[in-house]
């Protein structure tokens, strides 16, 4: 098992802590979003390692996490966003909290179903360290039909746990110098890791390489990529441990803002932006 496989089995909030704090210190177009993680992981680690009861039968595909989000861990995530979060984000939040259905709002974020940035912060801030801590549990929500019309082949584009869609990808270290690692998706909502095919789009299944652009720049971020797909026009970024053994692709991402402009200039859209909406 490699390192971070290892990590995120036991805690992975302290390897996340001390990857955001190195990058914080090396990316400062990064900085005030690296800093905000930092202080929300740790609201995020106690939710965690609470150890939550699974989903109740009968209240809905969410169960209870919903109300156990806004009572228990929203106040601590609005806390740290009012204290170290950018302006517009820490007004967003407030004007939230202050008006929003709270209960509702995570309720819907459970369900997919489209929310304001804002909002999404707020939801995915405060639910996914919960659904986090149930990814060892049998699947919470039964995951939706394989999208792009079956084009995958067999290769799930949505997390077998929740349902979600992934957020990044990472190549693994295999542990044996001529065998290259599998590719795994990471999940935009329980961060559970799956594995997918290394020339496939993690959007709509398409396996045609003359569609998929790959976009990498070599300076700062030699271990980061964008993975691009003509047919969907989607992308998400892949990140490889064999050349960054001490990445950590949910922190990495954050740092990794240059990679999502010029994939946007491309004409893509991300499959799902990150915590920090990028």
């Amino acid at each position: 098992m490699q390192a971070l496989e290892a990590a995120v089995a036991a805690n992975p909030w302290p390897l996340r802590r001390e990857r955001a704090a190195e990058l914080a210190g090396r990316y400062p177009h990064a900085a005030e979003m690296l800093r905000l993680y930092l202080a929300l992981t740790v609201v995020q680690e106690a939710a965690y390692l609470a150890n939550p009861p699974p989903p109740l039968a009968g209240e809905g595909r969410g169960g209870g996490l919903a109300s156990l989000a806004v009572d228990h861990v929203m106040p601590g995530v609005i806390d740290a966003t009012v204290e170290v979060g950018p302006r517009t984000l820490r007004d967003g939040v407030i004007a939230v909290y202050a008006s929003a259905n709270l209960e509702d709002m995570i309720q819907r974020w459970l369900d997919q179903q489209p929310l304001n940035p804002f909002e999404t912060y707020l939801a995915r801030a405060s639910a996914s360290p919960l659904l986090e801590a149930l990814t060892t549990s049998p699947p919470a929500f039964p995951p939706p039909p394989l999208a792009g019309g079956g084009q995958g082949g067999g290769m799930s584009q949505h997390c077998p746990n929740c349902g979600g869609l992934p957020q990044l990808s990472y190549f693994a270290v295999s542990g044996e110098a001529l065998v290259s690692g599998p590719r795994y998706l990471v999940c935009s909502r329980c961060a559970n890791n799956w594995i997918f095919s290394r020339m496939m789009c993690a959007g709509c299944g398409e396996s045609n390489g003359t569609k998929l652009p790959i976009y990498q720049e070599q300076e700062q971020l030699p271990h980061a990529r964008v993975d691009g797909c003509q047919t969907c026009r989607k992308y998400l970024l892949t990140f490889d441990l064999r050349r960054e053994t001490r990445a950590v692709p949910n922190v990495d991402e954050i740092a990794a803002l240059p990679l999502d402009l010029y994939a946007r200039d491309q004409g893509l859209t991300k499959i799902t932006p990150n915590l920090m909406g990028n």
